[in-house]
């Protein structure tokens, strides 16, 4: 295989090589998403810097602003100039921008070295929503794209689990971490360039149903306008009812243990056990859920079904937190509910605006997930800079009724997306899994 990390593929492929390409996109998100993992060393990196909690917050809500502006920008670019050819060396850039964490000695250095990094990062990791669309046909796609949500939550396990390894070899110095970051990323970088493509523009242009069977759907004579996307009432459905959506994610992965500790009195520990079991249930169900979503072929049953199990779950976490004497084990059977409800309407959803936005224009995959990366870290910026206010006039148990009723209104977004109801007879051959 030649080391040119730019090849494109004029036919798509099908089987262990499609699988192959997928794998490395997954791969691709996971280390993005570890790149930016700074939460094991915060402790350690307050008391070096002599920095306060206050200023570590606006620290990282510049950085996720600079993120989110980056992965909008990259979303263009990538439809552009094509997945690969920007992922690759900006992975490699970000790896080097984790070496230079090392270089930190003050709370400037540390603005300026996150911004930098959240940036090159947001670009970098545009282009892989893209790519698990382009590799991934419609009868597999919800699957594919509960695979690549692995990617942010599975950083965190990584993180922390580097961290209590290391951090006792390297006596506790949170330096140490950036430089391991740095060190596998470079490693991964170079395996991801030798054996990763892209698809040529003519082959991105089409909607892949299966591995062979696919549709011719644009003019390639014609440039891709932007606001094909954008005057459809579907996407902008989709657009404000995932950002009203991601309130409560971003809520529960900013300030979970935080919010249940300073609600309800129990140890870190205690909540660091409860949100375990959220996320553990919510990444089984990112799969299985995308599987079956994949085999039936419908979206939004899933999408609302999902939802609205993870209203009657956070309406009774709001109960709770504000009562006493709520054991963990409950907490934990709550919090593994959620985690799993929200699961079920993720991943399904993902595949759902791939394909809304793939019916406006396939060549402007890479502009719709820029939006979307834009708008997650949009509303993590007012998670950080917000939420905190909230809670210190009101109290957890009011912020999380708001998050609630953002939840709700999804809802109503879900009937303006594409897609049936209903299971629709097939009689063309059987679907090809994600697994194929």
């Amino acid at each position: 295989m030649r080391l040119s990390y730019a090849r494109e593929l004029d036919e798509y492929p099908t089987g262990a090589r499609r699988m192959k390409i997928l794998t490395m996109a997954v791969l691709a998100i996971l280390i993005g998403s570890y790149e930016g993992q700074i939460a094991p060393v915060v402790p350690l990196l307050l008391k070096d810097l002599d920095m306060t909690l206050t200023t570590y917050g606006a620290v990282s809500g510049a950085a996720a602003v600079a993120g989110a502006i980056a992965s909008i920008l990259g979303g263009r670019l990538t439809d552009r100039l094509g997945r690969v050819r920007l992922l690759i060396p900006l992975m490699a850039l970000t790896a080097v921008c984790c070496f230079a964490m090392t270089l930190v000695h003050s709370p400037r250095d540390l603005l300026i070295a996150r911004i930098v990094l959240a940036f090159v990062d947001g670009v970098a990791m545009a282009s892989t929503a893209p790519l698990i669309r382009d590799f991934s046909p419609r009868l597999g796609r919800a699957q594919a794209f509960g695979f690549w949500t692995w990617g942010p939550v599975g950083a965190n396990f990584l993180a922390a689990a580097v961290a209590g390894w290391t951090l006792p070899i390297f006596n506790d110095s949170w330096r140490s971490q950036f430089v391991i970051m740095g060190c596998f990323s470079l490693v991964i970088s170079v395996v991801i360039a030798f054996n990763i493509a892209d698809l040529s523009p003519e082959l991105r242009a089409r909607i892949q149903h299966t591995e062979r069977a696919a549709t011719d759907v644009v003019d390639l004579t014609q440039p891709a306008r932007v606001r094909s996307l954008f005057l459809r009432r579907n996407i902008w459905a989709h657009v404000v009812g995932i950002s009203l959506w991601l309130v409560l994610y971003i809520t529960l992965s900013l300030f979970g243990q935080t919010m249940l500790v300073g609600a309800l009195g129990i140890s870190s520990a205690e909540a660091s056990t409860i949100m375990a079991a959220f996320w553990s249930l919510n990444l089984i169900t990112l799969i299985v859920t995308g599987r079956v979503s994949d085999r039936t072929q419908l979206r939004k049953p899933f999408c609302l079904g999902g939802t609205i199990s993870a209203v009657i779950v956070t309406a009774y976490l709001a109960v709770s937190l504000g009562q006493e004497g709520v054991s963990t084990g409950t907490l934990m059977v709550v919090g593994a509910l959620l985690g799993g409800s929200l699961g079920v309407a993720y991943a399904p959803w993902m595949a759902n605006y791939s394909e809304d936005a793939e019916d406006a224009d396939p060549r402007l995959q890479g502009t719709a997930w820029g939006l979307f990366g834009f708008l997650s870290k949009g509303i993590a910026v007012i998670g950080l800079l917000v939420i905190p206010h909230v809670v210190e006039a009101t109290n957890w148990q009011t912020w999380l009724f708001v998050a609630l009723g953002c939840l709700v209104l999804f809802v109503p977004a879900i009937v303006m997306f594409n897609g049936p109801w209903r299971r629709r007879p097939v009689s063309a051959p059987a679907a090809v899994s994600v697994e194929s």
